[in-house]
């Protein structure tokens, strides 16, 4: 820390212990200055000397006790008796906790050169310029103190010298940083007394980027907003390093904002939050978007204002997908019935489809050749981050039906190249609305298409007693036709070899697994799911079978046997279904575990 001593003659002051200040000398006091409850017993000559304001105030005759009451100095008694030693001759030592009271007092008592030459005001005004807005650190301890002494400390200008001398060094080139600073509590080789030195050769010393962060985030909001601000106008400092800078400087001052929840904030935490808000840089990527979540988050619990939500609520938009489920679950505030806000996440979602869809009339209009245009990758991560969301939101048996079937469908048709997270987040929703009734249900499951159902899901959904039956039918048709396909396919590429051994056993997922261990990303391409789906199938036929009274399969025209669904295995909602679907499922022929005509064995 740098610091300057001023005076040569010894400290004479002498404090009683009662707030009372008496300078040790022969000569009896003729002036008592009065600072809130603090007494200065002091001389004439001294003051009138170096202070203007001390002229106007004493009289220059007569030999009377004159005491004068000062409310108003800044920097209080402590400041005075800077100025009153300097008065002296006496020796004082100016650092940078001290310098701006000091500065501030001086030009409070006028000790200007017209009154003598080489006067306090002078001799700070050279410290600072020279010494304190030179060093980094001592820069920041001094723009720490200005704000005990405003106005003064903002007129005299020393807090824009501060935070331009902040700025200026934070924007400085990393090649050129020669200072200490604070860096996850590491230094610099220099520091650390390392040689940087090695064969007569000077090693090259790394300087991040960043290495500016840690010590600005002492500061009080204010003065850092002040200095981000200057940052940004200098134009030298990646946006992504100011992003990182405001984050750390959060995390710091609102610890919990990185844990789950905030749980309490006052009008000083709220005025934060905003503050924070709004010193974010515009560009994308700038800051992570689990942050941003975290900060709405914050927001939203402490009701920080809607233009604060929506800016959040529109920067996360331009990058949801780097989200993830466990940053979208937000909790609802007080009076909500549903456990999370999902009408603030489906806000988000739709900024994201809207920026998609601009995104892709710029570059190609949004069609080729009158196709629509393949999703982007962004797409797909976020329907997938939807699909879980709407998964975890499903558990809760407030969420209505409505605002599931809304989010799901603001992603659109072509973003889900495969529908088994959609398939879950809609078994689950079914699990915990039992009583949900027939239309219902039949809405809930049209979001999902079938053919887009990978092998595995299809085989968990044929046995899934809690979809309507047509959705069943549906998810049977489409996986006999792909199996069918596929043995087609075997059959012309394998010319030997038996199509027997190239089938294993398996066994479908039980409900329990599809729940508690199957989530999205799991549900992969199986080489067994053409006997998964035989063995499911025909389990739910022998279900429809059950209770039907003896009904057997019937014989088809071209001697294959096709299944008679009666639904009385099924619940009461099943056996009632259409009869179209009964129709469907009777014509429905199941993959049979035969060979091909083009893979029997040759005739002896």
């Amino acid at each position: 820390m740098k610091f300057m001593k001023l005076g040569s003659s010894p400290d004479t002051f002498q404090d009683d212990g009662n707030e009372v200040s008496i300078v040790a000398t022969e000569l009896v006091s003729d002036v008592t200055v009065r600072i809130g409850t603090t007494r200065f017993y002091l001389h004439k000559f001294p003051l009138l000397s170096k202070c203007a304001r001390f002229q106007k105030m004493i009289p220059t005759t007569g030999d009377e006790n004159i005491e004068i009451h000062i409310h108003d100095i800044p920097g209080g008694a402590k400041a005075f008796e800077i100025c009153a030693k300097f008065c002296y001759g006496m020796i004082v030592t100016l650092n940078a906790y001290n310098v701006i009271a000091a500065r501030c007092a001086a030009e409070y008592l006028e000790m200007h050169e017209t009154v003598d030459k080489g006067n306090l005001i002078y001799k700070v005004d050279v410290f600072l310029g020279s010494s304190i807005f030179r060093s980094w650190k001592d820069s920041i301890i001094v723009l720490g103190t200005t704000k005990a002494h405003l106005p003064w400390s903002e007129d005299l200008k020393l807090v824009s010298h501060c935070i331009d001398s902040i700025a200026s060094k934070a924007s400085t080139d990393t090649s050129k940083v020669e200072w200490s600073y604070s860096y996850n509590r590491k230094k610099l080789p220099t520091e650390n007394g390392l040689d940087l030195e090695w064969n007569g050769v000077k090693k090259q010393q790394f300087v991040p980027h960043d290495w500016w962060v840690e010590d600005l985030a002492d500061l009080d909001i204010d003065s850092y907003k002040q200095v981000i601000t200057a940052i940004k106008t200098k134009g030298m400092v990646p946006k992504d390093v100011i992003g990182e800078a405001i984050k750390a400087y959060t995390y710091k001052k609102l610890p919990s904002l990185s844990k789950v929840s905030m749980v309490h904030g006052d009008a000083k935490v709220r005025a934060m939050l905003v503050t924070i808000t709004c010193l974010l840089p515009s560009e994308k990527g700038s800051v992570s978007c689990s942050f941003l979540l975290k900060l709405l988050k914050a927001t939203n619990l402490l009701k920080c204002g809607e233009l604060c939500r929506k800016e959040l609520m529109k920067r996360i938009g331009r990058q949801l997908d780097e989200a993830s489920v466990s940053d979208l679950l937000i909790p609802t505030v007080d009076g909500e019935t549903t456990v999370y806000d999902i009408d603030m996440i489906l806000s988000i979602v739709e900024e994201f489809v809207r920026q998609d869809s601009k995104n892709a009339q710029k570059h190609n209009g949004g069609e080729v050749d009158g196709h629509v245009q393949a999703p982007s990758a962004s797409t797909i991560k976020v329907a997938k981050v939807v699909d879980g969301y709407l998964a975890e939101v499903a558990k809760d048996p407030n969420t209505p039906i409505l605002k599931f079937i809304h989010l799901a469908e603001t992603m659109s048709v072509h973003s889900r190249p495969v529908h088994d997270g959609l398939y879950r987040a809609i078994d689950m929703y079914l699990k915990e609305h039992p009583s949900m009734g027939k239309s219902d249900k039949k809405k809930l499951c049209s979001l999902m298409d079938c053919k887009k159902l990978s092998p595995d899901a299809c085989a968990h959904a044929v046995q899934n007693e809690r979809l309507p039956l047509r959705t069943v039918v549906q998810v049977l048709y489409h996986e006999q036709t792909r199996a069918s396909a596929a043995v087609t396919i075997r059959a012309d590429s394998i010319c030997v070899g038996s199509y027997e051994s190239s089938r294993s056993g398996a066994t479908t997922n039980t409900e329990d697994e599809w729940d508690g261990v199957m989530a999205v990303e799991d549900l992969s391409l199986s080489t067994k799911t053409t006997t998964k789906l035989d063995d499911a199938a025909k389990s739910h036929c022998k279900a429809t079978k059950g209770g039907s009274g003896g009904a057997t399969p019937k014989k088809a025209a071209h001697g294959k046997t096709t299944a008679v669904s009666t639904g009385k295995g099924q619940s009461g909602e099943r056996s009632s279904s259409d009869s179209s679907d009964s129709a469907i499922l009777q014509k429905l022929e199941l993959p049979k575990r035969t060979p091909s005509r083009s893979m029997k064995p040759a005739a002896a």
